[in-house]
């Protein structure tokens, strides 16, 4: 089994530079640890990030150490994947869904 590249993580004091600056398309994983569905969805996302190399930034955002970016986009149920682009909220999809979905949330931004 190929290795997986771990999606890395974005806080308050990366939010800015990472997401909101970035030049390209960003996914934000907002997930906690208490999650069940989040870990669920850890692996489908881990691919994402691995087929959209270049194309499209991925990070996963910690809700419970975050809660101030959690709450200024009005999370309300984990997981929810936000999609960005030029630094506004594109869109979000709320839960574990299957990777096809979020597959074609992600290509109508890229």
């Amino acid at each position: 089994m190929p290795l997986l590249r771990k999606v890395a993580a974005v806080t308050e004091a990366t939010w800015k530079s990472l997401v909101l600056e970035s030049d390209s398309a960003v996914l934000v994983e907002f997930w906690a640890e208490w999650c069940g569905p989040c870990r669920m969805i850890h692996p489908v996302i881990d691919e994402l990030a691995k087929e959209y190399v270049g194309k499209l930034k991925c990070y996963k955002l910690n809700t419970d150490e975050n809660g101030k970016v959690a709450s200024e986009y009005g999370i309300r149920s984990i997981p929810t994947v936000i999609i960005f682009k030029n630094g506004q909220k594109k869109e979000a999809i709320i839960g574990a869904v299957p990777k096809t979905t979020l597959a074609s949330s992600i290509e109508k931004f890229l």
